[in-house]
């Protein structure tokens, strides 16, 4: 039972880290981002790009320079995020909802197979694996790379809840929110302020992509496919735009998994998984913590 459960949280906040995009997007615009898993992926292939032209890295060395390469990461996958919301979303912000909708599922498909245009079709090998010696801990059986990993995880989510409840851009955020006309009325930079909610997003996806990498030891160009799927899950399940809902929805939904693999095999993960997300939102369509909002006349 706790190996399912320390399974489960370790997966769960690599979702975490991803949805918070998704959430942080559609709190301020209403927007469902589906390019967001893609910019996940993007962040593998760039710290794939950084560590190969760093060279060899000895065991010791390991996860000092996956740190150093992750802050690199984050930086790139923060501005692509910028860029995309420049070129792509920005100039449709006024128009039907269905266009920004087809215009995300495009620049989805255009940064997976530039992508593969770049590197190819091949899965990729990660040039630095994280391994390390096996402990038992109250029945589970943990390395302190996993524990680092989650660390990080937990640190970035954090600091995000942070900047979003307690700062000053944090209310500019939240404010956008809730009524983007009167808050530019207010003297916020509407364009800064969802230029910068989206390299947040696009830092903590790149994060985690390459934490992945490095974990699982292998990248691919249509990686952040069902991983942006699953991130989109977690954040309809604890409750969408709502920041701390999202990181707890990303938990539940490893533990989901990793339970629904035990009991059903891990040929049933994703059935079991979206099936019940299909049941939770019958019974709680808003998320564990979203709120019932009304449409404004």
């Amino acid at each position: 039972m706790a190996q399912l459960i320390w399974n489960g949280l370790f997966v769960g906040s690599f979702y975490a880290l991803v949805a918070l995009g998704y959430s942080m997007v559609y709190g301020i615009m209403k927007l469902l981002n589906f390019a967001h898993g893609d910019i996940y992926m993007l962040g593998a292939f760039t710290g794939f790009a950084i560590l190969g032209a760093v060279g060899g890295v000895s065991p010791g060395m390991a996860l000092p320079v996956l740190l150093g390469v992750l802050v690199v990461t984050m930086g790139v996958t923060g501005l692509s995020g910028v860029v995309l919301e420049r070129v792509a979303y920005r100039p449709l912000r006024s128009a039907p909802r269905l266009s920004l909708l087809i215009t995300a599922v495009g620049a989805s498909f255009a940064l997976e197979y530039g992508m593969r245009a770049a590197a190819g079709a091949d899965p990729r090998v990660y040039p630095l694996r994280l391994g390390g010696t096996t402990v038992e801990l109250l029945g589970a059986r943990i390395t302190l790379q996993q524990v680092a990993l989650i660390i990080v995880a937990i640190a970035l989510m954090a600091g995000l809840n942070v900047l979003v409840t307690r700062t000053r851009e944090g209310r500019a955020m939240r404010a956008i929110a809730l009524d983007p006309r009167t808050a530019a009325l207010m003297g916020i930079n509407v364009n800064a302020v969802i230029s910068r909610t989206f390299f947040l997003g696009s830092a903590l996806a790149g994060a985690a992509g390459v934490m992945a990498g490095a974990y699982y030891g292998k990248v691919d160009f249509l990686m952040g496919f069902l991983i942006g799927l699953k991130a989109f899950t977690s954040a309809v399940i604890g409750g969408i735009g709502n920041i701390t809902g999202t990181m707890l929805g990303g938990l539940l939904l490893g533990l989901l998994e990793s339970f629904g693999t035990y009991w059903l095999g891990g040929e049933w993960r994703d059935v079991f998984a979206f099936g019940v997300l299909i049941l939770f939102l019958t019974v709680r369509p808003t998320g564990l913590l979203g709120e019932r909002v009304t449409e404004r006349v």
